[in-house]
């Protein structure tokens, strides 16, 4: 396998903590970044996202071998670990940041992400209707290097243990058989 056989997904669920520590963890996965995704201004901070007034979302840049993970497979993963019901709000992080997003790459994106959107809402997995919103991707920017691989690098940290923590071990069990061998 090389590289040029690699593609992107970018996905907004809430703080890219906790969506780049689950997303880490798939098979087929071979980088996640967090980044911001979807505003106006070109390379805002992380104070800047977090005032809510760029109109970027925390968002994480996958980066999949599309032969060992499908974009509906990662898609499947978004949906079932963060709500995509609720506007501007995932738990205990509230704002326009924190938006439950999906910016696509290029038309075969869009419409394997309106699909998917479209059967979710039909199911019975949620019962209020997906509010998640589907651009395409724009003014993206790698967030600040402290927020690279987060959990892994602070796990005892409190937002970690009382937020990510708990939803690792629901995910895991979910998806054990899309886990890489090495995640326990």
């Amino acid at each position: 396998m090389n590289n040029e056989n690699l593609e992107e997904a970018t996905f907004g669920a809430g703080c890219f903590w906790c969506v780049e520590a689950i997303f880490e963890e798939l098979k087929g996965v071979k980088h996640v970044e967090a980044g911001y995704a979807g505003g106006e201004k070109k390379n805002p901070t992380y104070k800047e996202v977090s005032y809510g007034s760029t109109g970027h979302a925390e968002v994480t840049r996958i980066i999949y071998d599309p032969e060992v993970i499908s974009y509906d497979q990662l898609l499947t993963v978004l949906w079932h670990t963060h709500n995509p019901t609720t506007l501007n709000r995932q738990g205990p992080d509230v704002g326009p940041q924190y938006r439950s997003a999906i910016f696509y790459h290029n038309e075969e994106q869009q419409k394997i992400a309106e699909k998917s959107k479209a059967e979710i809402d039909k199911s019975d997995l949620w019962e209020d209707p997906i509010v998640t919103e589907i651009s395409p991707l724009k003014n993206y920017s790698k967030a600040e290097n402290y927020h690279q691989n987060y959990y892994e690098n602070n796990p005892n940290a409190g937002y970690c243990q009382v937020i990510i923590a708990p939803k690792l071990k629901k995910f895991r069990k979910e998806f054990s058989h899309m886990l890489k061998d090495d995640v326990q």
